[in-house]
């Protein structure tokens, strides 16, 4: 809740006017508690998790033949029912695990230092933080990854999450109640190391599970934006670590690539691309030379 009563207020304890979206920000909040705006959160997760994967899911009921090209996994068919299913146990540990952690975890806010007040965060200020949160996760994120891989944490908790070996935009939330509430750290150390305001603390949210649908998707499609991100690993780079499942050591990283070449654990991935590549290449290889066996044949029957 805003300390000030009214706009005027605001603009004499800033010493100037209020900037538009200042001004809507005061007349959205003035009235609501801290803790009102910050279970926004499970609202905005509630409606991530559900619409943001039908995305996907109209391209691949609607398009597949013009999108076939994109799909990693051309030879997995995803049904209505599978997509069901698998949206009905995210949202059964909405209820059970997420939603509980939000109302629960609101002290620890307050602690670290999140604000509601005025002013507001310049877009500088935004995108840095933001910079700050995505690299800290992405780095202990890899590691408890990698804990989970090993024998007791991917039998008694990670291998529900991999029961998907090639996984969908629903199946990014899709995971163990103690898998949720331990990835729950990582997601929570950026803004704890670098607080900032509770707008820069949704869009963290926010921009973290729309990344992890997306590289839950099954699709690499050309024309996303986080193409233009440096180090991204992308869908193709996270779907190989389904693909090889619970033996995986490979890929672990949440987000970017650089943790997964430092440590060594992309070699399985870049083998694996290696030989696609060479496939590809001897394919190709192959049909320019039927291509000129039968255009010499037809030159021959024209002598």
């Amino acid at each position: 809740m805003l300390t000030y009563a009214t706009i005027q207020a605001a603009q004499d304890a800033l010493k100037r006017p209020l900037t538009a979206a200042e001004t809507i920000w005061f007349n959205y909040t003035a009235t609501k508690s801290d803790y009102l705006l910050y279970c926004h959160n499970i609202l905005f997760l509630f409606l991530i998790f559900s619409l943001v994967p039908l995305y996907y899911l109209f391209l691949e009921f609607f398009l597949k033949n013009s999108i076939r090209c994109y799909k990693i996994q051309p030879k997995a068919n995803l049904t209505i029912s599978d997509a069901f299913r698998c949206y009905k146990s995210v949202m059964r540990m909405f209820v059970l695990v997420v939603g509980p952690l939000q109302l629960l975890s609101y002290p620890s806010i307050k602690m670290v230092g999140i604000r509601t007040s005025l002013p507001l965060p310049s877009i500088w200020e935004i995108v840095t933080q933001l910079a700050v949160y995505f690299l800290v996760e992405d780095y202990t994120n890899y590691w408890i990854h990698r804990l989970l891989h090993c024998k007791w944490g991917y039998d008694k908790i990670h291998k529900v999450h991999h029961e998907y070996t090639a996984p969908i935009g629903y199946a990014a939330p899709y995971a163990h109640w103690a898998e949720i509430l331990i990835l729950g750290i990582p997601s929570f150390l950026g803004p704890a190391m670098v607080p900032g305001h509770m707008i820069t603390f949704w869009l963290w949210i926010v921009l973290r599970q729309i990344e992890a649908i997306e590289t839950h998707s099954g699709y690499d499609f050309p024309w996303t934006p986080t193409k233009y991100i440096p180090f991204y690993g992308g869908p193709d780079y996270h779907d190989y670590h389904h693909y090889v499942g619970g033996l995986s050591q490979s890929n672990f990283a949440s987000v970017f690539t650089y943790c997964d070449y430092i440590y060594g654990t992309d070699k399985g991935y870049r083998y694996h691309k290696n030989v696609l590549q060479q496939l590809r290449e001897g394919s190709k290889l192959s049909q320019e030379q039927k291509k000129l066996s039968h255009s010499t044949g037809e030159d021959l029957k024209a002598d």
